[in-house]
């Protein structure tokens, strides 16, 4: 016996081991403070568990332990492998959603044998534990010694909430990511992924959301028109809910935007909105995709524009067709809830006297898409498997940009307004010969460029879309409303199954996996509008204030985290993380380093926008959660 080792000793070890193998083989880095901070949270999480050992017999407490560290091993190694997948990580609020996301087996296999050498890291400690088998005491505690455990878990406990206190100020402190911040990259970043998932868990069952700091309240200029409607906050019924009566507040103090001068240029035009799969400004290129570049380089021009990743397609689509930030949590909220979305485009170009369809060349219940369209108030979505593979080919795989549009045209085209939304499918992973019917059907056309299989068959699958766009112009042109129609066009997010060493082969810029890779383009297109170049910082979360104000409708931008571009707010970039670049500067929260554009920033610039992007994640989940937009419906208002 005494030769054998505590129990805790190999555990917490074991423990942290994982914890440093998920940290560098995600984030590529080490932070000797937040090492410190996971170790003491971490001791705490191992001492819980070695309680419930030290309860059983030795031969049953070295089964139970076992299995622990096997759902462990296989629990860190999961986390890895989706974040390599999506660049954020897993959370227990959206399994339906990343089931779905995980559809496609030949991207996981793919990353699977991509990460052979990281993935052989996560199961080292596991052979650890093995080899030192014999050495580890399982035996069951006596009543002095498991008290001595209890002392030593309160003693942790003690310990973990004396960090919290000493570091509790700024918007992102461990005291805040640990009580009133829900964002679970930050959380992992800084307790570790055990503690983390023990924080996403609580959220998800008692529905802990981050809480809102009150903007200081901004005096309206008189000369000044702003994008508000006459809502009065103070008559919207709380029901005695705490969370609405923060909302409320809120935007009682919040500035709405205000209106310039390119509001209503697009008044009464039509609008054909599209949700491009896998587009980025990668795919633009003079010879290979002509249309995609004549329309990126005509109209508006968005100099500084990113697409953001956030959980695949569906994190794309609900930024630019909400307004608002997506986030698992919300994300799931949106899907289950089924609230209503009082300025998505379906909604409030029908309330404008305008035709409004939807169209999808893939399954049309995928992603809940035939209940979430219905959030967005289109009520005539047309996808695979609910009519539209009556008349295109959806039985590839993926299916033609081409036929969809060759095909749905019709359908609007003669009407005497008309808001469109496709969301397209051509431009989906993976990028290869084998496994994409489209990259085929284009091979002959890019296999002969200097570049990768991976970069040939991403541009294959984008010549697929440029053609489509080409059709659509030419159909609105026999129809003589080219000019009378406005493109919209971003991407859902950039090529992700593509790492950044692949997608430089071809980027005219030199892309990073933190930031660049997000780069992308905004189309804005009208045959009439001369071109225009636009430097301010922008998203897929300002694409819809952006056109509701081209097209002089009426909405309260106050309601909508992202902000019409052209209007006197600074320009902000957000990612899944809460990182974010501004008009001022870029700021990376994991390693909490601001990189300024310009000189002369305020001391508290940083924490000022950290706590606007903070409020932007919170408020959005609970404007779905507690289907704000309604409540507002029916106060009247």
């Amino acid at each position: 016996m005494k030769n054998k080792l505590n129990q805790l000793f190999f555990l917490l070890i074991f423990i942290i081991l994982l914890e440093t193998i998920y940290n560098l083989t995600t984030q590529n880095s080490f932070n000797l403070s937040n090492f410190l901070i996971t170790l003491v949270f971490t001791l705490n999480a191992a001492i819980f568990f070695i309680l419930i050992l030290k309860l059983f017999s030795p031969q049953k407490n070295k089964v139970v332990f076992y299995i622990l560290i096997f759902l462990l091993t296989f629990y860190y190694y999961g986390q890895f492998i989706f974040y390599e997948i999506f660049k954020m990580p897993f959370s227990f609020s959206s399994i339906s959603l990343a089931s779905q996301a995980l559809d496609f087996k030949s991207i996981i296999i793919s990353t699977l044998k991509n990460n052979i050498l990281n993935s052989i890291y996560y199961f080292l400690p596991l052979l650890l534990i093995f080899l030192f088998s014999k050495k580890i005491n399982y035996v069951k505690s006596n009543i002095k010694g498991y008290l001595y455990l209890v002392a030593s878990y309160f003693l942790s406990i003690a310990l973990c909430i004396t960090l919290l206190l000493i570091n509790n100020n700024s918007t992102y402190s461990i005291y805040n990511l640990y009580f009133n911040n829900s964002s679970l990259s930050l959380q992992i970043e800084k307790f570790g992924l055990l503690t983390a998932t023990k924080l996403d868990l609580a959220s998800l069952i008692f529905n802990r959301n981050t809480k809102i700091t009150l903007p200081t309240k901004k005096e309206k200029k008189e000369e000044i028109e702003y994008n508000q409607e006459n809502i009065n906050f103070e008559q919207i019924p709380t029901n005695n809910d705490d969370e609405i009566k923060q909302l409320n507040d809120y935007f009682q103090n919040e500035q709405a935007t205000n209106k310039n001068k390119y509001t209503g240029i697009y008044k009464d035009k039509n609008l054909i909105f599209i949700l491009a799969e896998g587009f980025n400004s990668l795919a633009v290129d003079k010879d290979l995709t002509p249309t995609l570049y004549k329309m990126v380089n005509s109209s508006f021009v968005f100099n500084n524009f990113y697409s953001p990743l956030f959980l695949s397609t569906t994190g794309g689509e609900f930024q630019a067709t909400t307004g608002l930030l997506p986030t698992q949590e919300t994300l799931k909220a949106w899907k289950q809830n089924l609230p209503y979305l009082k300025y998505s485009y379906g909604h409030i170009f029908a309330k404008n006297n305008y035709y409004t369809s939807a169209f999808h060349n893939w399954t049309y219940t995928y992603y809940n898409r035939d209940k979430t369209m219905l959030t967005q108030g289109f009520t005539n979505f047309l996808g695979c498997k609910n009519g539209l593979e009556k008349e295109m080919n959806c039985n590839t795989w993926p299916t033609s940009d081409i036929e969809l549009i060759d095909v749905t045209t019709p359908k609007y085209i003669n009407k005497e307004k008309f808001m469109t939304f496709y969301i397209t499918v051509s431009g989906h992973a993976e990028y290869n010969w084998q496994g994409n019917a489209i990259a085929r059907k284009n091979k002959e056309l890019t296999q002969n460029l200097p570049y990768s299989e991976a970069i040939q068959a991403y541009m294959a699958t984008q010549i697929e879309l440029d053609r489509a766009l080409e059709l659509l112009l030419a159909r609105l042109e026999e129809q003589n409303i080219l000019q009378d129609t406005v493109i919209a066009l971003v991407g859902d997010h950039y090529p992700y199954t593509l790492s950044a060493e692949t997608i430089n082969e071809k980027s005219d810029i030199k892309r990073d996996e933190k930031w660049e890779v997000h780069r992308s383009n905004f189309i804005l297109y009208n045959s009439e509008t001369k071109k225009h170049e636009v430097n301010k910082y922008a998203s897929n979360l300002d694409v819809l204030p952006t056109l509701l104000n081209l097209f002089q409708i009426d909405f309260d931008s106050r309601l909508i985290m992202g902000k019409d571009i052209f209007s006197d707010e600074e320009g902000l970039v957000i990612f899944s993380d809460h990182s974010w670049i501004s008009d001022q500067g870029k700021y990376d929260v994991n390693s909490d380093i601001f990189t300024p554009f310009k000189e002369n920033i305020n001391d508290d610039y940083v924490e000022n926008i950290n706590s606007k992007v903070a409020n932007k994640f919170a408020i959005s989940n609970l404007l779905i959660q507690k289907n704000y937009y309604k409540i507002i419906s029916e106060s009247g208002n």
